[in-house]
């Protein structure tokens, strides 16, 4: 009867140990998650944080390109009403899209491209492009992980008893976004 017992309690024993270390994963996994967010958003506010500076330096120089200069200044403060990962992935698609327009049109001005504060913002903003890139596709790779393991046995008993909910990913939904900029010189 003792030996029931104890066999009983060691089964009980091993399924909580294992059940805690289930856990304890996807606790790991889920701040990864947040970790690969907070990567983003640091990337995005270096990119915020020169973007005031790009702007009064094309300023003089694109005067027919008020409206996408507009438009970069009011997606930067958008960006701080946004909630959801979603709409932020709308809002940072769309501030990427202007930013290009931008690069692109000042390929029309000389003196704009031959400004040393020009050159120096325009190689931060393409290094800060890149590694925005990069936090994408590893908050991207680190949501599908954690993903998996909601779904996964054993986890996702554990995941449901927890209350463990996924998370969503960084996508491209607008078509506005997937396309190339067009840049039309004859304004």
């Amino acid at each position: 009867m003792m030996t029931i017992f104890f066999i009983i309690l060691a089964i009980l024993v091993v399924l909580a140990l294992f059940i805690i270390g289930i856990y304890n994963n996807l606790v790991k996994a889920r701040q990864k998650v947040k970790n690969a967010w907070s990567q983003i958003e640091v990337q995005l506010q270096r990119r915020f944080d020169l973007i005031p500076n790009l702007v009064e330096t094309v300023k003089g120089y694109m005067e027919h390109e008020k409206d996408v200069l507009e438009k970069v200044t009011e997606l930067r403060s958008s960006w701080a009403n946004a909630n959801s990962v979603k709409e932020k992935a709308e809002l940072d698609n769309a501030l990427s899209s202007a930013l290009k327009t931008i690069m692109a049109v000042s390929e029309n001005y000389p003196d704009l491209k031959a400004n040393q504060n020009f050159s120096e913002l325009q190689n931060s903003l393409t290094e800060t492009e890149n590694k925005i890139s990069f936090s994408r596709q590893f908050y991207n790779d680190t949501v599908t992980m954690y993903n998996t393991r909601l779904e996964v046995f054993p986890d996702n008993f554990v995941a449901s008893l927890f209350h463990f909910t996924p998370e969503s990913l960084f996508t491209v939904d607008s078509e506005e976004a997937r396309k190339n900029v067009k840049v039309d010189f004859n304004k």
